[in-house]
């Protein structure tokens, strides 16, 4: 069993508080010049207003549970969301993209550089030339982390516990109804390090969806890089 399923029931109340990056990625999408994939697709909480204005989207996820509400709703939608249970390390398109996309904090679920260096690569080589990938991800606040380390808490009404590994870069999430999972954190030279050995280039660096400048006081990466050609 994945990881993710014990959040799948919870995850519409889990993802609430962040509303802000749907419209982001759809105006990315919008601007795309073919395929369009999502990895990470979870729910489709973002892929379904993605498909809803360009078409179609092809959605990459691990859990069985995410990947079936996915069908439920976009076929209560009316939109073409094409799904893939699948490992992003492995990805492979039978067309290359012309964005690729990965929201909601995603990629800090992988472990490891190689994990990442892993997906980059992958990545690079299924976007079409001039083709984009675009995340976000927290930036790592030792204020917050020294706030809620080993602390119950409840989120939208979900009680969960935050327990932090710093030899690991790691975060645990642990839900109090049974569950959990871990992200690792990210530092903005490490990003940069992933684009450069995967041979993307830096194309934006935002601190929010609103495509404020990234800064000192910025919480979140919000990153569009290109394929060159």
């Amino acid at each position: 069993m994945s990881a993710y399923e014990p959040f799948a029931p919870i995850y519409d109340d889990w993802a609430s508080p962040m509303t802000e990056d749907v419209g982001f990625y759809v105006e990315l999408a919008k601007e795309a010049a073919g395929p369009v994939v999502e990895l990470a697709v979870g729910n489709g909480r973002v892929a379904i207003p993605v498909a809803r204005a360009v078409g179609h989207v092809l959605g990459i996820d691990l859990s069985p549970a995410m990947l079936a509400q996915a069908r439920e709703r976009a076929a209560e939608a009316g939109v073409e969301l094409e799904l893939r249970e699948g490992d992003m390390r492995e990805l492979s398109l039978e067309e290359p993209a012309a964005l690729i996309y990965c929201p909601f904090r995603a990629l800090l679920h992988l472990p490891t550089w190689a994990d990442r260096r892993r997906v980059f690569e992958r990545v690079a080589a299924s976007l079409q030339p001039g083709g984009r990938f675009a995340w976000n991800a927290f930036a790592f606040n030792p204020h917050i982390a020294a706030a809620n380390d080993g602390v119950w808490a409840d989120q939208v009404g979900i009680r969960h516990r935050v327990d932090h590994v710093p030899a690991d870069n790691r975060i645990d999430i642990t839900l109090e109804a049974g569950g959990s999972i871990s992200l690792w954190w990210v530092t903005r030279s490490e990003w940069e390090g992933l684009l450069d050995v995967a041979g993307l280039e830096v194309e934006a660096l935002y601190g929010w969806f609103d495509r404020r400048p990234f800064d000192e006081t910025s919480e979140e990466f919000v990153w569009v890089a290109r394929k060159p050609g």
